[in-house]
């Protein structure tokens, strides 16, 4: 998997364009994610990338489009110095996996080959050959995840219909 980096205050009208959402479908909302910070992204981003970036990552709106397309886009992970609160939320929600490394973050260039292990939170940059460790999310947000998000997790255990 090959990493995409970015610096610090990434807000979401930079991942997904405001002039963008009039169509909500995530493979639209993907063809245009991050074009106004990274033209090439959405041509070029294949299942499983990374991206990279620093701190307060997602800030701005509170639109899940962001994730979304993002997700979409077949990004494994965002692995930040820190996110802004909403997009941290908004991630979780529709099952996208983030980490905050401050270190990794830093260290980690673009066009690194970098793994995840979301269950142990060990970041391993096979470009570099370091490995970082953020945070594991606890069972219930890995649960989210796994399910796909909030409203799958909670039809997965039948609180939701």
């Amino acid at each position: 998997m090959k990493v995409y980096k970015y610096g610090d205050n990434v807000d979401t009208d930079v991942i997904i364009p405001a002039r963008h959402l009039n169509n909500p479908d995530p493979k639209a909302l993907a063809s245009h994610c991050m074009e106004d910070i990274d033209a090439d992204f959405a041509s070029t981003v294949e299942e499983g990338d990374i991206i990279v970036a620093g701190a307060n990552f997602g800030c701005g709106s509170s639109r899940e489009h962001a994730p979304v397309s993002i997700k979409a886009c077949g990004v494994k992970c965002v692995i930040a110095a820190s996110f802004a609160r909403i997009f941290y939320r908004n991630s979780i929600n529709i099952g996208f996996p983030i980490m905050e490394c401050p270190e990794a973050a830093a260290e980690i260039q673009a066009g690194d080959k970098v793994s995840v292990d979301f269950a142990t939170g060990v970041i391993t940059d096979e470009t570099l050959g370091k490995t970082w460790e953020a945070a594991p999310f606890p069972a219930f947000i890995n649960g989210i995840i796994e399910n796909g998000g909030l409203l799958k997790s909670l039809k997965a255990r039948g609180i939701a219909k």
